[in-house]
Order: structure tokens, then C-alpha cells, then sequence
């Protein structure tokens, strides 16, 4: 049986923080005895939420961004939320090659990754009001 856990991050809405939210995030499971690839996908995972919400959620403007990390059993869940500016469509938003700043040479596919990587994608968001995705991987499967 493996022990229930949790834990709590809050940082800077700057690129450079998405490697360390990914890196805690797999540092998180690592009792959990994952395999390489549920830690890289974890690591997709995180780095492509915490950068939606860096790119999307605060346009690269100031702000903070939460990631919370629950381990129930064998499976890890994972919260990413920013307070930035909200999705008007989330259906929209999620459908493979959407992006909202094709400008960037965004590839629009942060959700569909997100989805291919984890057991279960949520997405909660309303416009000025952020955004909030939760992610759930069952470990050892």
C-alpha cells in the first residue's frame, strides 16, 4: 500500500520556472517507483500546463502560478492554476492545433499532449478569472 501524500508550489509566471515545476513534479513520484517513461510523461505533462498558463494564462506579464501534487494509492494527481486572463472557449481551446497566439509558432497541441500523457485531463476556466487543469496518471500499471 502505498501512502497518501501532498505537497504545494507557488512560482514566479517566468519561463525559466517550467523546468522546475517539471523536475519537482517527477521528484514528487519518485516514491511511488514509476517508470521512466510515467516519469516523462508527467514531465510533459507539468512543463505543457505550466506553460500554457505562463504563455496563455499571464501573456508572459507578471503573475503566479499554483501546482499542487496529491499521491492517492497508485496514482498521482496534478493541479496547475493561474489567476491570468481565463479561456473564453475551454472545448475550443482543447481541440489539437488551436492556438491563441499563432504569432508565437504555438503548435496548439499543449492540451492534446496533456490528454495523451495522462490517465484524465479537466480543464476549468472562465474568462478574468484563470484557469485550473487537473491531471490524473495512475502509477505501476
Amino acid at each position: 500500500m502505498i501512502e497518501n501524500n501532498s505537497m504545494e508550489l507557488f512560482f514566479d509566471a517566468k519561463s525559466e520556472n517550467e523546468a522546475f515545476a517539471r523536475v519537482t513534479a517527477a521528484a514528487f513520484v519518485t516514491y511511488m517507483d514509476p517508470t521512466m517513461e510515467e516519469i516523462q510523461d508527467i514531465k510533459t505533462a507539468v512543463s505543457e500546463a505550466v506553460t500554457n498558463a505562463i504563455v496563455h494564462g499571464y501573456a508572459n506579464q507578471n503573475g503566479k502560478v499554483r501546482m499542487r501534487l496529491k499521491s492517492i494509492q497508485n496514482q498521482v494527481i496534478i493541479e496547475v492554476h493561474d489567476d491570468g486572463v481565463g479561456i473564453d472557449n475551454v472545448h475550443k481551446a482543447m481541440e489539437p492545433l488551436y492556438t491563441t497566439k499563432p504569432e508565437q509558432e504555438r503548435s496548439g497541441m499543449g492540451f492534446s499532449f496533456m490528454e495523451a500523457f495522462m490517465d484524465d485531463l479537466r480543464v476549468a476556466s472562465a474568462p478574468g478569472k484563470g484557469t485550473t487543469v487537473l491531471m490524473r496518471k495512475r502509477i505501476g500499471e
